[in-house]
């Protein structure tokens, strides 16, 4: 790719998130062959002009959150082979990321189920149902980082529960140490899982080009990882090494 001008730049990086609703400021440095101080920089522009919001490690459109349907497909695909997991009058926990949100159209009208979230977005979207389950919400610290209520209050509510299953997302897949964050606070994904049966954790496979240095959720913290089937086979094995179960989706969807 030719060397583009930062207006340009900044026009191509709004354009990839209309396409995709995110954007990762090591993919968008190797994409367009600059620094990822430059990136951020870009990312800090754009959102000063009210064109984005930045998150650790990238940024999503503004509304993001609340648009389900502008959700990958490749995420969705992800998110039915979990829904596949839930059983009847299960006790679930969900986290803020993007692909657990994608599990939402498949329990919206769930009423035998009981989840709790420390989403706000995901609170609210279930609480649109008409039929929705019975929605237990952490409160705690809002958390820019992550967009979702962090702390010890968040942590105690949690710990005051036992859920069936969890589902949590990952920023980043390390295929020997487990999942990885950008974000330091990640004690309540640790809570989620100590106090759940089995922990799902969803992420794409792309996820593992990602070098990231905070560890999230160990190995030997997940029950079962649903990622796709682009996934390299050194990864696979690696991982079902440690323990975990690995479901592959389909990439380019259901």
């Amino acid at each position: 790719m030719a060397r583009l001008s930062t207006q340009q730049r900044q026009n191509s990086i709004l354009d990839l998130l209309s396409q995709q609703g995110e954007v990762f400021v090591d993919a968008l440095s190797k994409q367009f062959k600059t620094s990822e101080v430059t990136i951020r920089k870009d990312l800090r522009l754009l959102e000063s002009e009210s064109k984005l919001l930045r998150k650790f490690g990238g940024a999503v459109q503004l509304g993001f959150e609340m648009k389900v349907d502008k959700i990958s497909i490749g995420k969705k695909s992800i998110a039915a082979k979990a829904a596949e997991l839930i059983r009847e009058g299960d006790r679930i926990a969900l986290d803020s990321g993007s692909t657990v949100l994608a599990i939402l159209p498949f329990i919206i009208n769930r009423k035998d189920l009981v989840v709790m979230t420390n989403s706000l977005t995901v609170a609210n979207l279930l609480l649109a149902s008409e039929h929705p389950p019975q929605l237990l919400f952490t409160g705690g610290t809002w958390d820019q980082q992550s967009q979702a209520f962090q702390g010890k209050m968040a942590e105690k509510m949690l710990a005051s529960y036992d859920f069936d299953i969890a589902f949590i997302g990952a920023a980043g897949l390390d295929p020997t140490r487990g999942t990885t964050t950008f974000n330091e606070l990640t004690n309540l994904s640790n809570t989620m899982a100590q106090n759940s049966s089995r922990v799902v954790v969803m992420a794409e496979a792309n996820k593992l080009s990602r070098k990231i240095p905070n560890i999230e959720l160990p190995w030997s913290s997940v029950s079962t990882l649903i990622t796709d089937d682009s996934i390299d086979t050194n990864s696979l094995n690696s991982i079902i090494d440690r323990g975990v179960n690995v479901v592959r989706a389909k990439a380019g969807g259901i």
